[in-house]
């Protein structure tokens, strides 16, 4: 049977990095490896970033377009089942970071996928120096994933002091509690490396955690809170990015953004965007799209466009 491994993360943690380098490990053992992209966005940035991953021993499927969660479950399976028929010896799942976990395990039970897949890793990323500020809605989601995964890998910690490191772990500690989980974790269930430092034999253990089952009371529609906006054919420079990002993070709209993502067009070509209000981050690409995403809670087009001075956008 193909494992299935899915890699979730609470919205700008790091699961696409992570995944760069989690899958590249498998390819270089000789594994033909499927990497399937479950976003409900309209435009998948992640899978600009996986695509130099692209080969004949790796797969990259999208489930594209937003829809309503039928229709996405719908489309999660065929997927799914389209990747089997190619003979994939790994599926490695990212969804959006406002993904209900139970959606991953609902539809591998399904036939055809329970006679095709079998549940290998749930690996729960999660960044470092996690913001003290998150909305309840934010911390429910969180713990959802924390409590199924069979890892917590840290991202970022290269960036972070130990102090930080430990606050992050008594955070997610009492973020589980909060929601009605009793997990405890342990030490061996946490991944602190620099994702530049794993080693083989650390992305081969952490392919083996597994999963948990611990569960939590079901909230229902707190993934509605969320939206995303997006702004097409920006015209920004690296400069105006950043400039407006850095502004609109630092503004009282600012609180209830959770990520900004896209591409700009730099000198050299394409440049990355990734910012959180952590910090904002530009960096060269091999490709992209002229787009700015930004991702958070009851957000307002026309405040969010004001802190940028764009050409031209379109709401896809």
């Amino acid at each position: 049977m193909i494992r299935a491994d899915l890699v979730t993360g609470f919205l700008g943690s790091g699961k696409t990095t992570f995944i760069k380098k989690y899958a590249a490990h498998f390819l270089a053992m000789g594994e033909k490896v499927g990497i399937l992209e479950n976003d409900y966005g309209a435009v998948n940035v992640d899978r600009l970033l996986l695509s130099e991953l692209e080969s004949d021993g790796c797969i990259i499927e999208t489930i594209a377009g937003a829809c309503d969660r039928d229709c996405h479950y719908r489309r999660f399976k065929t997927k799914l089942i389209a990747l089997a028929m190619t003979g994939c010896d790994r599926v490695i799942i990212e969804p959006s970071g406002i993904f209900d976990t139970e959606e991953f395990f609902d539809v591998l039970r399904e036939e055809p996928l329970d006679r095709l897949y079998e549940p290998g890793a749930v690996i729960t990323v999660v960044d470092a120096a996690l913001q003290i500020e998150l909305s309840d809605s934010a911390r429910y989601l969180l713990a959802c994933q924390c409590a199924a995964a069979g890892r917590i890998v840290f991202s970022r910690t290269q960036l972070c002091s130990a102090e930080q490191t430990e606050r992050t772990k008594q955070r997610i500690a009492d973020i589980l509690s909060d929601a009605g989980s009793k997990r405890v974790l342990l030490a061996d269930e946490i991944t602190e490396t620099d994702f530049d430092r794993l080693s083989a034999d650390e992305l081969q253990e952490i392919s083996r955690s597994g999963c948990r089952t611990d569960s939590i009371p079901k909230k229902s529609g707190d993934e509605k809170s969320f939206g995303t906006l997006y702004f097409m054919n920006t015209g920004l420079t690296e400069q105006t990015a950043f400039d407006g990002i850095h502004s609109l993070l630092k503004s009282e709209d600012g609180k209830a953004v959770l990520r900004v993502k896209g591409f700009v067009k730099s000198k050299d070509g394409w440049s990355e965007i990734n910012a959180t209000r952590d910090a904002v981050n530009i960096s060269p690409c091999a490709d992209g799209q002229d787009v700015i995403i930004v991702i958070g809670e009851g957000l307002c087009k026309e405040r969010i466009r004001s802190y940028f001075d764009m050409q031209d956008d379109k709401e896809q």
